[in-house]
């Protein structure tokens, strides 16, 4: 497959270690010099948090959603946009009719303050069934280091009213459960997965060795009223890196992570459900083969057309093969297409969104003085593709963007740092 040349900015390759401190460090170099990756040192990670300044700075502001970190936006199936972010450790909701020119008062979800995680890929999510209800997910930090729970509400209101929190993960030990992913179902099936500490931490008392988390994973026929009894999926799942999961045609969730291959491999993995209860065997999607241990803190995304045809996106900092990538598959995700590297060196955090036979696919460069959002399209189902195009960009500090539809039209998503948050019509 060809693809349309163009040059891209150059930038960090960000890899945050998770097995320590959780600190900006370099690839370990491996023994066998044919195969091993260079020891590069590694630059200046770019946050997407920066200090508050103006109103955003004084507590006493009324909630505002450009005073938030992120923000992550989702249409219901009447067209109405709705987006939840954060703001003083409360998080809120606003739906908007006309594509984002003007919200409702912002509504708050956590009567209690919670220590939200909100920043890059640890965010709240949030999906609307058929009926109008509205789901939400997100992670609270605890006292003790790297120690979370994943958290729920919902709405049967339309979003006037919520639910008193409740914990999702039914381990209540003072360790990590992190990086949540939720899908809905077709008949209102929720589906909540999430990295989690309980395996490892059982395996280290028990003097064993485990690389990584598990992935495990808890659902609720009744609305969110109650959860299933948590179980898993797998373990080796690299630490610090998001999940996401999409809706197959049949009504089943898919899952994708980046997993830890035997001989430290860190690429992605998928697996798609038989029903709501049981994982099938997991599947490998990615073969960049990159060695390393760390965190790479850039976990892949996954869309999936009515067609059934399964798209990805990843990014990879192997040394032969890195940056970002893109991939489909016409059988259910147990064999994936030669993969494209679409962007390379500057590129981060990519996300995809399938409209019928079109499919459309963002990142994020960084420069070191501007950040940009791109996007490119496909209009056969990811066999070919347009030139990348930069949407919008801003020398400010941005969280990631992201893409969404109102089943008619895609949309960028995206949010800077102290200003109003953007909907852009992509064409």
């Amino acid at each position: 497959m060809k693809f349309p040349p163009y040059i891209l900015l150059l930038a960090s390759m960000i890899v945050s270690g998770c097995a320590t401190d959780e600190t900006t460090v370099k690839p370990a170099a491996q023994s066998d010099s044919k195969s091993a990756e260079k020891s590069k040192p590694a630059e200046k990670k770019m946050s997407h948090k920066q200090p508050k300044k103006g109103v955003c700075a004084d507590p006493k502001t009324p909630p505002l959603s450009k005073c938030a970190d992120t923000a992550t936006a989702t249409f219901d199936n009447k067209g109405k946009l709705w987006a939840v972010w954060t703001n003083n450790q409360s998080i809120y909701i606003q739906s908007s009719a006309d594509k984002g020119k003007r919200f409702t008062k912002p509504v708050l979800i956590n009567s209690a303050p919670e220590a939200v995680a909100a920043e890059n890929e640890s965010r709240p999510k949030i999906k609307v069934d058929a009926k109008g209800n509205i789901y939400l997910t997100w992670v609270i930090t605890l006292d003790k280091k790297r120690s979370t729970y994943v958290r729920f509400s919902r709405s049967t209101d339309g979003g006037k009213t919520f639910s008193a929190p409740v914990t999702v993960n039914d381990n209540l030990d003072i360790i990590r459960h992190r990086f949540d992913s939720l899908a809905v179902g077709k008949n209102g099936e929720i589906f909540v997965a999430w990295l989690d500490a309980r395996n490892t931490e059982a395996a280290k008392k028990a003097g064993k060795e485990v690389k990584g988390l598990s992935l495990y994973y808890s659902t609720s026929t009744d609305g969110g009223k109650h959860f299933t009894t948590n179980k898993s999926v797998t373990d080796n799942v690299c630490e610090c890196c998001r999940i996401d999961t999409a809706i197959a045609p049949d009504n089943t969730p898919v899952l994708v992570w980046r997993h830890i291959f035997e001989g430290g491999i860190r690429d992605h993995a998928l697996v798609k459900f038989k029903d709501w209860q049981t994982p099938d065997t997991m599947q490998r999607m990615s073969h960049e083969n990159w060695k390393i241990d760390a965190c790479p803190h850039h976990g892949p995304a996954l869309a999936i057309a009515k067609s059934g045809i399964y798209h990805a996106v990843w990014f990879s900092g192997a040394e032969a093969n890195q940056g970002l990538f893109y991939g489909y598959s016409t059988d259910q995700g147990k064999h994936f297409s030669e993969s494209v590297n679409f962007a390379k060196e500057g590129a981060s955090h990519p996300h995809v969104l399938a409209l019928k036979k079109q499919v459309f696919v963002t990142w994020q460069t960084f420069d070191g003085k501007v950040n940009r959002a791109l996007v490119m399209k496909s209009t056969d189902e990811g066999k070919t593709w347009s030139t990348p195009e930069t949407i919008a960009e801003t020398a400010e500090m941005a969280d990631e963007p992201f893409l969404v539809s109102d089943g008619k039209h895609a949309y960028l998503s995206w949010q800077i740092a102290q200003k109003d948050y953007q909907l852009i019509a992509l064409k």
